[in-house]
């Protein structure tokens, strides 16, 4: 769902308070993610920004663009986890700020919410 679309799907999500834990954490293919916690829900998400254009040159090679930040409009929100309480995220996501500017963080902070179990069991959590 777009960010719209979580909103609308609970006005709880308007109201909370919200903590931002970083807006360059990226996964395996290099896509940018933005990590956010919504307290009145518990609920820990990311919004993802569309895959890079890609584009194949007249020899057959594919080349995919990076380095651009993809408009809000185009982001993707899944809920990964729950997590309880300020201290609860504290301590799930502790040592953040140094991870996420690391190839594949996103790898990272999926092992924390696995050992930390809060994961949310419909998001694959591929990496």
């Amino acid at each position: 769902m777009d960010i719209d679309q979580f909103y609308e799907a609970d006005e709880r999500r308007r109201q909370s308070a919200e903590v931002e834990l970083g807006t360059e954490w990226r996964d395996s293919h290099g896509l940018r993610y933005e990590l956010n916690w919504v307290e009145d829900t518990t609920e820990l998400y990311v919004m993802r920004e569309p895959p890079p254009p890609m584009w194949e040159d007249p020899f057959g090679d594919v080349y995919v663009e990076r380095g651009k930040h993809a408009p809000v409009t185009g982001m993707t929100v899944v809920v990964i986890a729950h997590v309880t309480s300020r201290e609860q995220l504290e301590e799930v996501v502790r040592g953040w700020q140094s991870e996420m500017p690391r190839p594949n963080s996103i790898g990272w902070l999926i092992e924390r919410l696995k050992h930390h179990r809060v994961a949310d069991s419909s998001w694959a959590g591929q990496s």
